[in-house]
């Protein structure tokens, strides 16, 4: 019976299978359209190549333009983002009958598609009802060290921070030509620098790279890793060999033959491989790593020793300019929140109402993680209940936090006077022993940026409730500006701190790089850059 799912062509839908059907011959790939919008078939594939153990490979014609690494379990050996997820899930089946590669929505009313692009790029979009379009989901997986056999032979590739390919040739590998190397790394891939001999070998371990091409490999399901090894020792013709499943201890075996072709460093593999070494090359190498780790060691005694005194001298003084600042702080706070003690006559008249820590801890249920709202330089801000029922949000104080100790405090005293609808409101604060909180009302909007930069939240902000918040923004900086007692400049205005309350009515918050000008002063300068 024909049926469509057996003939994909660009696209790859969920509970789609892509392999072959090893009874009938039936091959299930994509084939990518010529243009973006001309079905005639263009240069693309992208299917299982069945040679040694199955790859799932994309060619352009006959040409190998990618490979995504051998099944090891979990994910294939060269995707890093293919990982267990609440979105979708995935499988790969291969027995006596048929191979393939299948994938599943949990939530079946989301509508979702892979294709294969004209220009061969695989990528994910999902169908959005508000915007009644099919949105990117998932970027290509595709960087330049996916390119296939790019650093050639015995080559591996590492991508640098800037996205450019670094080639390397395995350890006890050297360029063949290295002349042509310096020109155009990668470029006649790498030479053993001691060739093997069938009796005198060993093996190095290799971790967290995309397995070798295994179109010239073996495999067996029942083998351990041991055995794996042995088998390989017998065959002159060996040069590596792993586990084909490393889920638990490991299991089967996989062994390539000849030379090894198109690795790449992956972070997120925990597979290893072990790859043929001539036994005086496997000499060389722990000689060269035992120097290596002895020369570490002297280099950290000489240092250990160089700056010891001088560290113990520095340890001292630093101790003493906490333990001087620590009681410094700790008399601004109670200056400005007023004590902790139970003395009524110590709270009267404080700047900013204060609230005890028993009250704080049971309205955070003890600061549980459940209740945390965010983290920023200062540290921790948590959601609260009081016993009469208002919500709040406490945002307290890291202990290590000394940029945030500097923060906290210039919030105190731009804030504590400051009255305004477009402002965000100080209920109080909490000062005992080494805590310092401060206590605000709860916005459950959230902020700014988290509506601005969501998509489905985006569409809910019509142009009324934009300007609306752009109206309200506009009159808080006025009031900070001009209408307060004191001038003040925020100086970190931005989409994150505005807050929205339950009308989604803005709220200027973090008060923690402010500055406040004298009441005629109109112009100042400041001597360093701060802000976002």
């Amino acid at each position: 019976m024909w049926q469509s799912f057996d003939y994909p062509w660009d696209t790859f839908l969920p509970n789609m299978k892509l392999g072959k059907d090893l009874v009938t011959g039936l091959d299930r790939y994509l084939s990518s359209w010529k243009e973006t919008n001309d079905p005639f078939p263009g240069n693309f594939t992208y299917g299982f190549d069945l040679d040694g153990f199955p790859e799932w490979v994309l060619r352009e014609g006959s040409i190998k333009r990618m490979r995504r690494g051998a099944w090891n379990g979990l994910r294939f050996s060269g995707i890093t983002g293919l990982t267990p997820n609440s979105v979708y899930g995935f499988e790969f089946v291969f027995n006596e009958k048929e191979i393939y590669f299948s994938w599943n929505l949990y939530n079946s009313s989301t509508l979702s598609r892979a294709l294969l692009l004209p220009n061969g790029n695989i990528q994910r979009f999902t169908w959005i009802d508000e915007a009644q379009n099919w949105v990117l989901h998932l970027p290509p997986y595709l960087d330049t060290c996916d390119s296939y056999a790019l650093c050639g032979v015995n080559g591996n590739c590492n991508n640098n921070n800037d996205n450019s390919p670094a080639c390397n040739c395995l350890k006890g590998f050297e360029p063949k030509n290295k002349e042509e190397w310096k020109v155009a790394p990668g470029l006649g891939g790498c030479v053993r620098k001691t060739p093997l001999n069938c009796s005198e070998n060993g093996f190095l371990k290799y971790a967290g790279l995309k397995l070798p091409d295994a179109s010239q490999s073996w495999f067996n399901y029942s083998m351990n890793l041991e055995e794996c090894k042995n088998h390989c020792m017998k065959n002159c013709n060996c040069t590596a060999y792993t586990n084909l499943d490393v889920r638990g201890k490991g299991s089967g075996c996989l062994i390539w033959f000849n030379d090894l072709i198109d690795i790449r460093q992956v972070t997120q593999n925990e597979q290893v491989i072990y790859i043929r070494m001539a036994a005086a090359e496997l000499v060389q190498i722990d000689s060269k790593k035992t120097k290596v780790e002895s020369n570490m060691k002297k280099i950290r005694v000489i240092i250990g020793v160089s700056i010891a005194l001088p560290t113990i001298v520095l340890v001292l003084g630093l101790v003493l300019f906490i333990w001087r600042k620590k009681h410094h702080e700790r008399g601004f706070f109670k200056c400005v929140c007023g004590s902790s003690s139970n003395n009524a006559n110590q709270r009267e008249d404080p700047e900013v109402p204060f609230f005890d820590m028993a009250t704080i801890v049971h309205a955070t249920k003890n600061f549980s993680i459940k209740n945390k709202l965010g983290e920023g330089g200062f540290g921790s801000v948590f959601k609260g209940t009081l016993k009469d029922g208002r919500e709040i949000a406490v945002k307290r104080l890291s202990e290590n936090s000394r940029q945030g100790l500097s923060e906290f405090k210039n919030e105190v005293v731009h804030i504590a006077k400051l009255q305004h609808r477009n402002l965000v409101k100080l209920l109080g604060c909490c000062v005992e022993g080494d805590e310092k909180m401060l206590i605000y009302e709860f916005m459950p909007n959230k902020s700014l940026n988290f509506f601005l930069f969501d998509q489905a939240q985006s569409l809910s902000l019509d142009w009324p409730k934009r300007y609306n918040i752009i109206n309200g923004i506009a009159r808080g900086l006025l009031y900070l500006h001009q209408d307060s007692r004191q001038r003040i400049i925020h100086r970190d205005l931005k989409t994150g701190n505005i807050l929205l309350d339950s009308q989604l009515n803005p709220k200027i918050s973090d008060f923690g790089l402010a500055r406040s000008f004298g009441e005629n002063v109109t112009k100042e300068k400041t001597k360093k850059v701060v802000g976002t």
